[in-house]
């Protein structure tokens, strides 16, 4: 629905983006268990620059607890294996020719609910963007009406959409933490 310059699509993609930012960050936190993208910020220095894991191996999750690298190009072994160590992820890598396993260690209880804690920050970052969006929509939609370009009636419906969108929103990001706390404590 569009009046005037107001689109309530593009209010849902905005709030959809900060829950998918959210996923992202989520993904990013380290449970017991592996993950390939647990590895994804890791940059590797190849070729004169510096360059994604993924661009220079392939990972894999052979266990539940374990990690594989398989690097593509055999002189980029020391690189990624560097590269591991240096990325601050806590993983010790044990390299047979091109194949790196990274064995992912138990976490202590401190640890999880640290882990848990980053989680709940990132959880309120995201219900923060979402607010924002539903804050610029109704201003948005008061604008129109003060200009006399929707009448009071839209205004109130379009808003209680908006509100709607916020609702569904906020329901996911909470739903997304939920998840993630679960994986997080599970032993």
């Amino acid at each position: 629905m569009v009046a005037g310059n107001f689109d309530i699509n593009d209010l849902k993609r905005r709030m959809e983006g900060a829950i998918n930012a959210l996923k992202h960050e989520l993904g990013g936190l380290r449970t017991g268990r592996a993950s390939a993208s647990m590895v994804e910020p890791v940059q590797v220095e190849a070729y004169g620059s510096h360059m994604p894991l993924n661009q220079v191996a392939t990972v894999s999750v052979p266990e539940p607890r374990l990690l594989s690298v398989q690097v593509w190009d055999k002189s980029m072994v020391k690189a990624v294996e560097t590269a591991i160590v240096n990325s601050n992820l806590g993983l010790n890598p044990a390299t047979e020719g091109q194949v790196i396993r990274l064995r992912i260690p138990e976490l202590n209880e401190e640890r999880r609910k640290e882990l848990v804690k980053v989680a709940h920050k990132y959880t309120e970052a995201a219900r923060v963007a979402v607010r924002h969006v539903r804050r610029d929509g109704l201003d948005v939609l008061k604008k129109l009406e003060k200009d006399h370009q929707i009448s009071e009636d839209d205004e109130k419906r379009l808003s209680n959409e908006v509100q709607k969108a916020t609702d569904a929103a906020i329901a996911d990001v909470d739903k997304a933490l939920a998840t993630k706390e679960k994986e997080i404590l599970t032993v």
